[in-house]
Formats: structure tokens, C-alpha cells, sequence
């Protein structure tokens, strides 16, 4: 195979010749493969002078090249949306969109089940911004949430499931209430993946996913994703990932296509392990109860058949009442299950919650959450077992 050369320009000094031998500018790729190429580039080499300010057109590698542009266009494809922005994780996804439409003065309506870093930031930089903050409790109805927004509500954050306590909301009408209103709906919506529940078909304006869950699948990369439908929504969020500086490399974003092409079945394999591993909880004596939509005894359950077109790995368990260092010792017994947090990668996954709430305090016993991964839901209800007689004994 040849290659472009500089061999035929004599007149140049050895040193130019060098720098120039491998740009590589307008060649074309020598290969067609199934992913797309990864470009590694600060500089976009344009054209002419005037694509230097043509603002319809990428001018810089930061706002993305080939493999950040796929990973997009896939994600459109699985949210039904029109356009998607990249992030560098889950967390800023959610405190990217907060910051493209919230302004001082704002009041934002946010779940009481709220995934804990983004209580932080509504807590402290939000506030700092001059953006008030209001809970309402995680299993409140839309009727109940609409009627606790004030005159300056601009926005209202939900979470459903809850990624600790599960508690759902009915999504559909909220966003049909808040629209209303005139208030945005920005819904995280990194349970179902985009694959068992699509936010923007059911009205809301914004859909939130820590793609370092379930898409990515592994456990080894930090992204995140914003979909929406609305053309000043998608200027609100270009514009801001270009002012704050936002990128995610390409071979992240690599990354993440790769794992979106997998996700139906390692997701259903996630949901029926998971549903196995939940039903055994119920059995046993030290369970209260279990938090997991999918089973036809949780209080949820209706609401999930209803939306949703099946459910994920992710469930928790309300122990019976006892010292947290039994539960200490029951989640210190387990093989199988890594204490980590995080979820949605290959392998199962334990940790002890401790709800933080403000509208809603959390009155229930201990609470342990599971992630359930791709090994043989046999061997992780033997490990649990074995983890269950060591706290009994």
C-alpha cells in the first residue's frame, strides 16, 4: 500500500517534509470496518478562512469528531430523539442540562429519591447561582408535585425508578401537567437505558442517562448523554458544552458505541437474572421487603407495566429491623457480589443505602441495593445464601 508522500517537493528542508508526511489531510480511510474511526485531533483542519467561523460545522475537536458523532446519532436512535450531547459522565450530563436552562432566580422541583450527587449540586452550586430548590416527595403524584411549584418553577427533575428506593412517578402525566404550566421536564433515565422506557414519547423535554451504566456495560468508562426534541433545547445544550468546555475523548465515546450494540440482550439478561435473585428475596425471613417494579407485589408495579416494556438489574432489599453492622457483616460474607458503587457493568454489585431525604425521610428498615450482572443467578443466590446462614449463625 502507498501512501501520500512530500518526497516530490525537493525544495522543502528535511525537517518540513517530517512534519508533514503523516497529516494525512483528505486522504481517505484504507478500510471500511463496522466501527467508525477514532480521530485523535485538537485542530480541525478547515477548507478556507471563512469555515473558520462557520458555527454550523464542527471547528474543533473538542466538540466532537467521528466516533463521538456515531456514539450520538446511535443514542437518537434508541432515545427517539433529534439530537443527543455527549458528556463526560452521568453527573454532568444531569448538571450540564441544569445549567443550559436555569437562570438566577429559578425554582427547580426535584425528586426526593434523587441520585445523591445531584442533591449536592442543587444543594451548593445551584444555590450559590441563585437557584432555589424544592423536594417533593418520591411517590407524590403529578397533581401533588404541580401544585408545590411556585410562579418562578422552571423546571422539575425526575427519577424513576429511584436508583436507591424505587419509588416511580407517573411520567407521562406529570410532563403532561408541567407542560402545561410551562415548566421543562428533565427526567434521569439511566434505569431503563433508553430501552425500556423512552421519556421523550411520554412528553419530557429532557432525557438524562449515565451512559456509564448499562450502555457502556463494563464498568471502565465514564459517559453521559442529554436527548431532546426541541431545536432551542439542543441550541441550550451546544451552546453550554461549548462555553464550559465539555468534551468526551473518542475513545470513549468509542467505547460506549460498542456497548449500546450489545445492550438489548445483556439487558435482558440483567431483568431475568434479576427477577430470579428478587423473587428468592421474598422467601426469605430476614426480608421486609423487596423494592423492584417488575414484581407484581410492589406497590409500583401497575405504573412499571403500564410504561415500560421491561424492567433492569438494578433492585433493592428492606431487611427486617437490625444493628448495621449484621448488615456489615452479611455484605462482608458475599463472594460473588463486589462492594462498589455504581451499576449496570457484568458483574453483580452490593451496597448499604443511606437515603438522604428532605420532603420524604426514609422510615424503613436497612436497605441494601443489588445490581445484578451476567454471572449464573444460581451461583449468586447460592453466595447470598451462604452469606444469610454466616448472619444467622
Amino acid at each position: 500500500m502507498t501512501y501520500p508522500s512530500n518526497a516530490d517537493h525537493p525544495e522543502q528542508s528535511r525537517e518540513t517534509r517530517i512534519v508533514h508526511s503523516a497529516a494525512g489531510a483528505g486522504a481517505s480511510l484504507p478500510a471500511e470496518t463496522v466501527g467508525p474511526a477514532i480521530q485523535k485531533a485538537s485542530t480541525i483542519l478547515l477548507p478556507n478562512t471563512a469555515a473558520l467561523f462557520d458555527s454550523s460545522r464542527p471547528n474543533y475537536g473538542r466538540q466532537g469528531l467521528a466516533s463521538q458523532m456515531a456514539l450520538s446519532q446511535a443514542m437518537c436512535e434508541l432515545e427517539n430523539a433529534r439530537f443527543c450531547q455527549l458528556y463526560g459522565s452521568g453527573l454532568a450530563a444531569l448538571t450540564g442540562a441544569l445549567v443550559s436552562v436555569l437562570a438566577a432566580g429559578d425554582v427547580i422541583l426535584v425528586t426526593d429519591g434523587v441520585y445523591q450527587p445531584v442533591r449536592r449540586f442543587c444543594d451548593g452550586q445551584l444555590q450559590r447561582f441563585g437557584v432555589r430548590t424544592i423536594y417533593y416527595p418520591a411517590d407524590a403524584s403529578p397533581d401533588a408535585i404541580l401544585a408545590l411549584c411556585p410562579p418562578e418553577t422552571r423546571l422539575i427533575l425526575i427519577e424513576s425508578p429511584a436508583s436507591q428506593t424505587f419509588e416511580m412517578t407517573d411520567v407521562p402525566q406529570l410532563a403532561r401537567l408541567a407542560r402545561a404550566r410551562g415548566i421543562l421536564t428533565l427526567m434521569d433515565n439511566t434505569w431503563a437505558a433508553g430501552l425500556a422506557f423512552r421519556p421523550l414519547e411520554h412528553g419530557v423535554d429532557l432525557s438524562a442517562q449515565a451512559l456509564t451504566k448499562y450502555v457502556c456495560g463494563h464498568s471502565d468508562v465514564f459517559l453521559g448523554s442529554v436527548c431532546v426534541n426541541d431545536p432551542a433545547l439542543e441550541h441550550a445544550l451546544r451552546q453550554t458544552m461549548i462555553d464550559a468546555g465539555f468534551a468526551v475523548t473518542g475513545e470513549d465515546a468509542y467505547q460506549g458505541l460498542r456497548g449500546l450494540r450489545t445492550l438489548p440482550t445483556r439487558f435482558a439478561r440483567h431483568a431475568a437474572s434479576a427477577l430470579e435473585v428478587a423473587r428468592w428475596f421474598q422467601q426469605q425471613p430476614e426480608t421486609a421487603q423487596v423494592l423492584y417494579p417488575a414484581l407484581p407485589q410492589d406497590r409500583f408495579h401497575a405504573l412499571w407495566k403500564r410504561d415500560y416494556d421491561q424492567a433492569c438489574g438494578l433492585f433493592g432489599v428492606e431487611l427486617n429491623p437490625m444493628p448495621e453492622a449484621e448488615v456489615e457483616r452479611f455484605l462482608d460474607g458475599l463472594r460473588l457480589f463486589g462492594l462498589g458503587f455504581s451499576w449496570g457493568g457484568f458483574e453483580s454489585l452490593a451496597t448499604l443505602s443511606r437515603p438522604t431525604r428532605t420532603a420524604s425521610p426514609w422510615t424503613g428498615g436497612p436497605l441494601v441495593r443489588f445490581s445484578i450482572g451476567l454471572e449464573s443467578p444460581g451461583d449468586l443466590i447460592d453466595d447470598l445464601d451462604q452469606a444469610l446462614n454466616r448472619l444467622r449463625a
